[in-house]
């Protein structure tokens, strides 16, 4: 079996957030990047079915060098081989029509993206690349067991769970509970040297036109300064209820 984690390059939630350019561009200087949690979850379930069903995985994002790293962290917890499509990643589109190039020229069973990426939240590129593709897609996936050639699948749904069974080849959007943040895999020392030693094979792009572009970004308003109500004073907690925040 033939797996393919697709890695979004994202930054870390505690880092400082700055724009550049008239708020046109995103300011990476002194920001630290991670694995999309969503696609770590993937990637570490896609390391099961390594090490229990002998399967293949590998890794594959669309961005400049500055990603490597991530790529190199994705190895280390036991990836056999990572790709780095050579372009920016300018929006969802462009990115599934990227991996989508690749994924043409190979033969995987199984691709797991994650459910979405935490900058931009867009949440469409799995889905994006199965309908590319040609092949079934379950998002919000919990649960992940492969038998022979079937997949069987849980998924969250809006008030419950839904259990699935699918053929592959197949796309799944991954998410906390495919494992739990327990079962990540924290790279050890060997590792990290067998890392270095794996490929990681630079794609040339496919050359495809971002659908949409950025006008400009915007941070949220600052909060406003908070105002203490007496526990004893209900008359102005209403009427500031009523007047001011206009929630009752």
């Amino acid at each position: 079996m033939k797996v393919l984690v697709c890695i979004s390059n994202v930054p870390d939630t505690t880092s400082k957030i700055n724009f550049v350019e008239n708020d046109t561009k995103f300011d990476s200087e002194g920001v630290q990047f991670i694995i999309n949690p969503n696609d770590e979850f993937g990637l570490t379930r896609a390391i099961w079915l390594q090490q229990k069903q002998q399967a293949e995985v590998h890794v594959i994002t669309v961005g400049e060098v500055s990603c490597e790293p991530v790529l190199r962290k994705c190895l280390a917890i036991g990836a056999q081989k990572a790709y780095r499509i050579d372009c920016p990643a300018t929006d969802g589109n462009a990115v599934a029509r990227e991996l989508a190039a690749h994924c043409k020229n190979e033969s995987y069973d199984l691709i797991i993206a994650g459910r979405e990426s935490i900058d931009y939240n867009g949440g469409m590129v799995g889905g994006l690349l199965a309908a590319l593709l040609g092949y079934d897609y379950v998002t919000n996936c919990i649960r992940l067991d492969i038998e022979n050639s079937t997949a069987t699948l849980s998924r969250e749904i809006d008030g419950g769970i839904e259990h699935l069974e699918a053929p592959l080849p197949l796309v799944i959007g991954a998410q906390k509970g495919l494992v739990e943040e327990d079962d990540l895999i924290i790279p050890n020392m060997r590792g990290i040297m067998q890392a270095r030693q794996k490929p990681l094979e630079v794609l040339p792009s496919a050359n495809v036109t971002a659908t949409t572009q950025i006008d400009r970004f915007e941070k949220p308003a600052p909060k406003g300064e908070v105002q203490l109500v007496d526990e004893n004073d209900l008359d102005t907690l209403i009427e500031l209820l009523h007047n001011e925040a206009k929630v009752i």
